[in-house]
């Protein structure tokens, strides 16, 4: 048996993808060249959209039980604070706060998710070379992998590059890798820090000389330094990062323990493109940043958990067309963390006194103003993406009956929701946290189009994946009988609007609005949802090929039409 999908690399972003894909029922094989998880904490800060990706295939509650919860950020001048920002106020997700987690322990814990989802990674295993296949109607991928004295050459559907910023698969599909790298030399230690604040606030001491940030971590803390560039590749020892902790730091602090340092340089680059035909390339594959923000790790992950859950969708009889979103969606998400980085690094970098003047005063008023929490923090958190003009998302006939409210292309705000007769009152995020497919059928007599919503994805073998939420509005509490397949909700507060007239809300797995319509667009918004039970082996000969609709065993356009003629709509 053979899976539809190699993913080649297994840090953060590449097993993040294939927990994706595991958990909507489509199995992955995963290679790596390393002998296992990787050891070096390279990144460290998980923020709210990461966590949100995390939530969705089982391990954000697992890392949130070991993190460290960053308080805020302050930025120090000649020993004296010019600005600050409190973190934990982002509303609308249960992480309003970014944390601490070492990168070894996300890697740790998305290893273990994967296996628990059935799938492994073949350690010790790299590709050597890879070639896109477009002779035949269906494209494909060959790859050559290595593993020990053996060699093996195979042909899959699908290919997810997740091998880092050297990626061998971006350069043997010929995509280029575009920005610049920072002339500075930059240094890390973690360790112990005696002296340091107790509470988990990240501190920025901008010098003359330089900079120094200080990040608290669950067990100690991490110092960054930038130099004058060398060619000295050994990791820093113990007594030049103490001196310049000295020379920039607040004074009286100490490190101790180191038990990790790394000298680097830092990069501001994104690829033009992020996929190549069957070949698909996500984190530092396409895009390379600064330390500053923790921007990479988070949007890698990010990447990984689009790719994985909108190539399942297609794998499992979605629109092929849905793929060509993943670079509409994740390359300009992926501009502008890389940009915000590298503006965050200038402004450290600054050396000119009155540029540096300009910034210090810029920096006391935005923080005065508040507005470091109200624009800079969203942006770190990478909650706000604005997906609206994506061929991803549509309005389908009807779709004007849907509240302005629940925005096309935007996250789902979220809803307190009663069960239906009754039970403890829960949320709409609580639904969307599952990573599922969510038919929202709103309406207080919408009961029969969830139903045979339901039926039909009962039929097609995808209710394992594909969840319908039939919302009545009002503040009563009568009783509604169980519909089969269904979750029966009271909209109490009357958030999601009132009225008998049905309308529907698709939700994408990422929590992303993807259609709205009215009864009119029922069938065309169906079929935008999977329609193929989950894979086990490409072998089987019933299985659609990649990018092939599958016949339904239920003909879906015919729901809508019958309903609608049963009520003279």
């Amino acid at each position: 048996m053979s899976a539809p999908v190699l993913v080649i690399g297994a840090g953060p972003t590449g097993l993040t993808a294939a927990c994706a894909l595991w958990s909507l029922g489509v199995p992955a094989r995963v290679v790596d060249r390393r002998q296992g998880p990787g050891t070096a904490p390279k990144g460290l800060v998980l923020w709210s959209g990461a966590l949100e990706c995390l939530e969705r295939i089982g391990v954000a509650d697992e890392l949130a039980r070991v993190a460290l919860p960053l308080a805020g950020a302050s930025y120090w001048t000649a020993g004296r604070r010019i600005a600050g920002v409190r973190f934990g106020g982002l509303a609308n997700t249960a992480f309003p706060g970014p944390l601490c987690v070492p990168q070894p322990v996300t890697e740790q814990a998305l290893h273990r998710r994967l296996v628990e989802l059935g799938g492994r990674v073949e350690w010790e295993t790299e590709a050597t070379t890879v070639r896109v296949d477009r002779s035949g109607a269906d494209q494909s991928v060959t790859v050559a992998l290595r593993s020990g004295g053996r060699e093996e050459t195979l042909t899959v559907p699908w290919l997810i590059a997740a091998d880092g910023a050297r990626s061998l698969v971006r350069t043997a599909v010929g995509i280029p890798f575009e920005g610049h790298t920072f002339e500075r030399t930059f240094l890390i230690g973690d360790g112990t820090l005696e002296g340091a604040p107790a509470e988990a606030e990240v501190q920025h001491h901008i010098a003359p000389e330089g900079v120094l940030v200080i990040v608290p971590q669950p067990e100690g803390h991490r110092v960054f330094f930038d130099t004058e560039p060398t060619d000295e590749s050994e990791p820093p020892p113990l007594e030049l990062l103490q001196r310049l902790l000295d020379e920039r730091g607040p004074g009286g602090l100490r490190l101790r323990d180191v038990r990790w340092s790394s000298r680097f340089r830092v990069h501001a680059k994104v690829a033009p493109r992020f996929r190549e035909g069957p070949v698909l390339l996500a984190g530092d594959a396409v895009h390379a940043h600064t330390t500053a923000g923790g921007q990479g790790l988070n949007t890698g992950v990010q990447d990984g958990y689009d790719i994985g859950w909108k190539l399942a969708s297609v794998i499992r009889g979605g629109d092929a067309r849905l793929l060509d979103s993943f670079e509409a969606e994740r390359r300009p998400a992926s501009v502008r963390a890389v940009r915000s980085g590298d503006q965050q690094t200038r402004m450290w970098l600054l050396r000119s006194p009155m540029a540096r003047k300009a910034r210090d005063l810029a920096m006391r008023a935005l923080s005065g103003a508040g507005v470091l929490e109200s624009k800079v923090v969203p942006l770190l958190a990478q909650l706000d993406l604005d997906h609206s003009r994506s061929a991803a998302v549509v309005d389908l006939p009807g779709a004007a009956a849907v509240p302005r409210a629940l925005r096309l292309g935007r996250r789902t705000f979220d809803v307190p929701l009663a069960p239906v007769p009754g039970g403890a009152v829960t949320s709409l995020r609580a639904y969307l946290s599952t990573g599922r497919h969510t038919l929202v059928v709103h309406g207080a007599g919408a009961g029969e189009w969830a139903e045979q919503a339901a039926l039909a994805f009962r039929a097609w073998e995808v209710d394992d994946v594909v969840q319908v939420l039939w919302v009545r509005p009002g503040a009563g509490h009568d009783r509604v009988a169980a519909v089969p397949g269904c979750e029966v909700l009271q909209d109490r507060s009357h958030a999601l609007g009132g009225g008998d007239t049905p309308w529907f809300a698709y939700i994408r797995p990422d929590g992303v609005l993807g259609a709205r319509s009215g009864t009119a667009g029922f069938d065309a918004l169906l079929a935008r949802l999977p329609c193929w039970p989950s894979l086990r082996a490409v072998e089987d000969p019933s299985l659609p090929a990649p990018g092939q609709q599958p016949k339904s065993p239920v003909d879906a356009p015919s729901v809508g039409r019958t309903l609608s003629a049963r009520h003279g709509s």
